[in-house]
């Protein structure tokens, strides 16, 4: 992550880049160096994780880029007198750089979700996004016994780009088990982001997300993820133990 020199923080021990929107297009094009570069839209809940999992924190650490998509760690960077970095909302960032790669005739490959969903995704992508080649796609909840198959597919296509979404074994961090294994390129993963393309799954509202609150119609569909409320506590205390301790 060091050819645009980009400014890198820690909130509580966990890695989080700083990336002004208008340098997007760059840094995309700063990946195009023959090297793997994973990128990381990082929530609360996943900086919580990385805490206590070395798989998970291991993972961020390697990463080209961190990104938050959670207020609550822009405000833990401005409680701890860091510089604050830029949220993004994950939708919003893959289109931009889904852009960038189409203005440079670039290629992406689509893993995940259901075939049905994953089709229209697709669709929507090319109808979006004309100069952006799709050179593969594959649907997730696949058997264990395709998973040599798939990654040997990816590999042979050579995308520039690597979306995954839902339905992949061990989630995002899938793409860090398996990246030895491709080759240069951009690897990205985002929970429902073919869902959002597909039209099967609404994002958050701006105005939503701009206040912090773009969980409330995910934790009504899922009330039973209300216990979340206590990693949020948990995390105000370390911030201000680590605001004490001069972390």
């Amino acid at each position: 992550m060091d050819s645009l020199s980009l400014n890198r923080i820690s909130v509580l021990g966990i890695p989080v880049d700083i990336l002004p929107e208008d340098r997007i297009e760059d840094l995309i094009a700063s990946f195009e160096d023959g090297r793997n570069h994973q990128i990381v839209l990082l929530s609360l809940w996943d900086l919580m994780r990385a805490r206590r999992n070395v798989e998970y924190r291991t993972m961020i650490a390697g990463a080209s880029l961190v990104l938050p998509i959670s207020i609550s760690i822009v405000r833990g960077a401005r409680f701890l007198k860091r510089q604050e970095p830029v949220r993004y909302m994950p939708f919003e960032f893959v289109v931009k750089v889904l852009g960038a790669l189409e203005r440079k005739g670039k290629s992406v490959y689509l893993l995940g979700s259901s075939h049905g969903r994953l089709q229209r995704a697709e669709t929507n992508i090319k109808t979006t996004f004309p100069g952006l080649r799709v050179v593969g796609r594959y649907a997730g909840h696949y058997p264990r016994t395709m998973e040599p198959a798939i990654i040997e597919a990816v590999r042979k296509s050579t995308p520039s780009l690597l979306l995954v979404g839902q339905g992949v074994p061990g989630r995002e961090r899938w793409i860090p088990r398996n990246l030895p294994r491709f080759g240069s390129g951009i690897y990205l993963w985002c929970s429902d982001l073919f869902e959002v393309f597909a039209k099967s799954s609404g994002k958050p509202s701006r105005e939503l997300f701009k206040r912090g609150l773009e969980w409330m119609p995910y934790t009504v569909r899922r009330p039973w993820k209300i216990y979340r409320f206590f990693i949020f506590l948990w995390y105000e205390i370390l911030l201000l133990v680590a605001r004490i301790r001069g972390d």
